[in-house]
């Protein structure tokens, strides 16, 4: 049998997927603690980009580029790759909402980039220019915080975008999955899912190894926790679904061998129909307390209600027949209203103002909400959530519905009960844009 020889594209792609885990190799000697998410990626050629993309699954590359750049700059690669693997690793891919491009990716771009410069590590260590540096200074004085969502807020503000999307452009983002995309499609779902569990793996490893380049680290993890909790709201909301029958056509139980068989038998007749319910987690009752203490503001209320309302409902949350009661609250119950339907969260929205702005008392929504189930009102609470600053008096006895606080600052920890459930917001994700 004629033996095979190699053609230069052949031998092109084996130098470039030795070149790939040679990368991998040197950041891992460096970055031991994301050996997992160093190793997530599979290489994928694409003549199309100019040097690399991800979607989270493959790392896609231009063999030719690649080639060229390991000869000039090979240290580079490995800033070309960590800088794709910290994207999924912070869940940029998932984010973007609503926000305008290019600012989203050039803000994701730079949240790494600020990363990877903080780690100093000899793989990815380069001498940052005059422009880099001034830029770091800068975010650090005017943004709440370094991440992807404070530092596209603060790119909203400034007037040299292209220069910095100069500075700080990498990668190509067109795999990133788009919204619609990403609410429908299950493999982009499954993929964040798999790269949050990456991402708390990280974390572990890097609490196991100890201290020792506190700076760079904390960048990392303060990246990563930062990303946590934006990531995780609309799985959040999740855990306040119940189980119950609903009209649905149920594949799981739909036969369809002896339905044919009944139509080819009977013309228009089947002989079994289908199950016509099926068990679903949505929400059907829930309650959402507005803390209308002086730290509240209102465009901030009214955002977060149209956010929490959107979620729930573009995303099937719902049974066809819900029941939503809104609270206002300082150190009494302000208001109530309820909500069936999309018509009427609107007008809420529309005609909102916020009541109150006494002190802080947990306590009166949970007798309240308590008097409302006695009553009939609610049969069958999903749970409640506390849009709060967190500085209240809180109940001591547990519920019988799930509740969580939601926190829009820096709380203590040792005054929340243990029965809450608790969640940090960005206030920023609810600013009007």
């Amino acid at each position: 049998m004629k033996k095979h020889i190699q053609t230069q594209s052949e031998w092109e792609q084996e130098m470039v997927q030795k070149i790939w885990q040679l990368v991998i190799s040197e950041l891992h000697i460096d970055l031991p603690f994301l050996s997992i998410a160093l190793n997530s990626l599979e290489f994928k050629e694409n003549e199309t980009i100019s040097t690399s993309a991800t979607n989270g699954m493959f790392l896609y590359y231009n063999c030719e580029k690649i080639l060229s750049l390991f000869k000039k700059n090979p240290q580079y690669l490995n800033r070309v790759y960590l800088h794709s693997v910290l994207h999924c690793l912070f869940g940029h891919l998932w984010l973007k909402q609503k926000k305008q491009e290019p600012l989203y990716g050039l803000a994701c771009d730079i949240a790494v980039e600020y990363t990877i410069d903080h780690l100093q590590v000899p793989a990815t260590k380069r001498i940052l220019t005059l422009h880099r540096i001034n830029t770091y200074k800068q975010i650090e004085q005017e943004c709440e915080g370094i991440s992807a969502p404070a530092i596209y807020y603060w790119l909203l503000k400034q007037k040299n975008i292209a220069l910095l999307q100069q500075e700080f452009h990498t990668d190509d983002h067109r795999f990133w999955p788009e919204e619609k995309q990403e609410q429908a499609s299950l493999s982009s779902s499954s993929l964040q899912q798999q790269w949050q569990k990456i991402a708390r793996q990280s974390l572990l490893e890097n609490q196991r190894r100890g201290k020792e380049n506190q700076e760079g680290d904390g960048v990392l993890t303060a990246q990563i926790k930062a990303s946590k909790n934006k990531r995780n709201y609309s799985d959040f909301l999740k855990k306040f679904s119940i189980n119950r029958e609903e009209l649905h056509v149920n594949p799981d139980e739909f036969d369809l061998s002896y339905y044919s068989y009944g139509l080819r038998l009977y013309k228009n007749m089947p002989l079994i129909e289908e199950v016509e319910t099926k068990e679903m987690k949505k929400i059907q009752e829930f309650v959402i307390v507005i803390d209308t203490s002086y730290s509240t503001s209102n465009q901030l209320v009214k955002n977060f209600l149209k956010e929490t309302y959107t979620i729930l409902s573009h995303t099937d949350s719902f049974f066809r027949k819900s029941h939503i009661r809104i609270l206002q609250c300082d150190d009494k119950i302000q208001s109530d209203e309820k909500i069936t339907n999309q018509e009427e969260m609107e007008k809420l929205l529309e005609r909102f103002t916020i009541l109150g702005g006494g002190n802080t008392d947990f306590r009166p929504p949970f007798t309240y909400v308590n008097q409302l189930i006695e009553q009939g009102e609610f049969k069958n609470l999903s749970g409640l959530l506390y849009f709060t600053d967190g500085k209240g008096i809180y109940p001591k006895t547990c519920p019988s519905y799930k509740s969580a606080f939601l926190y829009l600052e820096e709380y203590d920890a040792t005054k929340v009960p243990p029965w809450a459930i608790t969640y940090s917001l960005d206030p920023m994700e609810f600013r009007k844009e």
